[in-house]
């Protein structure tokens, strides 16, 4: 292989904070033990702070390093301790890996648990 096969052209690689989320969301719903993701709480330090947000992710992006706050819905059966390290484990390794960016924290929020569907008597 020659190097003009191996060097890659100059330019700029940008990545949009809404793939950021995508990637975030989507990576936390393959855990096993989450239901679902919650809406952020309302409040007025979501107006000032310098993030990105939809769906229950919250994205900010500081010297080139990545912060993420989930806020999530758990099945009633899981450990919630074990499940909310799986899933910052699980959002660490695919932002790193699918963007080549580090990741500074994940947060976990559980806002809730979802019910099971129960027979009615």
């Amino acid at each position: 292989m020659s190097d003009a096969e191996t060097v890659p052209p100059p330019g700029a690689i940008t990545v949009a904070p809404e793939a950021l989320l995508t990637m975030a969301k989507l990576s936390a719903l393959g855990v096993p033990g989450v239901a679902d993701i919650s809406p952020i709480p309302g409040g007025v330090n979501r107006w000032f702070t310098p993030s990105r947000a939809a769906d229950g992710v919250r994205i900010e992006v500081k010297d080139a390093t990545v912060a993420v706050d989930l806020y999530l819905v758990l099945n009633p059966d899981t450990n919630f301790r074990e499940v909310g390290r799986a899933v910052q484990a699980e959002v660490a390794r695919a932002i790193h890996e699918m963007v080549g960016m580090d990741v500074r924290c994940v947060n976990i929020y559980i806002e809730d648990v979802a019910l099971l569907n129960r027979p009615t008597p």
